[in-house]
């Protein structure tokens, strides 16, 4: 498993390219996409969808592709503390969502929602704000961000599963799940435990492309240790 997780990461850096700068017809012959009906049926709404996923190595290839599903696409992201590496990051991932999104920046994601933009949202990282609980991952307690509940429940936009792996055949394969009905409920921890078992679940099918690299068991409050501590 370890082995093949850092294979994957190195091919990631393969795929980055491939993500930003193969022609959009070439690359929809490599990908498979399943689901495709759900995201254009949420935006019938006109609420918006947000799609939900997760930091899978082979993310650059799997959020490129919806530059051909829809219209209007934003995305959130992180902004990396090397500023050369955050301007090549954005002009890569712009070819497909011409509006990026500092996470931090709530109002904007809501008014992109509201414009009914397709909005690329991934919240497995590990969130310390107040926004956050500690659920378990594969078993283990992490504190996890609990804000999609929040999001959806402010912008009324449809909540969407959004998840892509690389096939064994060197393919991909982007799987857009339905609508999550009952979502948000009258609990944002026990919301974001449902998205958690998604998570999980998808990761099952390829767990070496799970990027394990960041610190998903960071800071856990006493008396879970610190994993990471040397």
């Amino acid at each position: 498993m370890l082995e093949r997780h850092f294979e994957a990461v190195g091919m990631s850096f393969v795929e980055m390219g491939i993500g930003w700068f193969t022609p959009i017809e070439r690359l929809l012959e490599r990908v498979e996409i399943h689901g495709r009906e759900h995201l254009e049926q949420a935006l019938t709404r006109g609420r918006g969808a947000l799609l939900v996923g997760a930091h899978f190595t082979t993310l650059e290839v799997g959020v490129a592709v919806l530059e051909a599903l829809v219209p209007r696409v934003s995305c959130m992201y992180r902004p990396q503390r090397n500023a050369m590496i955050d301007v090549v990051i954005r002009r890569g991932r712009h070819r497909f969502a011409k509006t990026q999104i500092p996470r931090d920046n709530v109002r904007a994601l809501l008014r992109k929602l509201r414009e009914n933009h397709a909005v690329a949202y991934l919240p497995d990282q590990t969130y310390l704000g107040n926004q956050s609980e500690l659920l378990p991952f594969f078993g283990e307690p992490a504190v996890t961000n609990t804000a999609t509940s929040k999001l959806a429940a402010l912008s009324g936009a449809t909540v969407l599963p959004y998840f892509f792996r690389r096939l064994p055949s060197g393919d991909y394969r982007v799987d857009i799940g339905p609508p999550l009905h009952g979502f948000p409920g009258d609990s944002p921890a026990r919301d974001t435990a449902r998205l958690v078992a998604l998570l999980e679940d998808y990761i099952r099918l390829a767990p070496e492309q799970y990027l394990w690299l960041y610190k998903k068991f960071k800071g856990r409050p006493p008396p879970y240790p610190d994993v990471y501590a040397r």
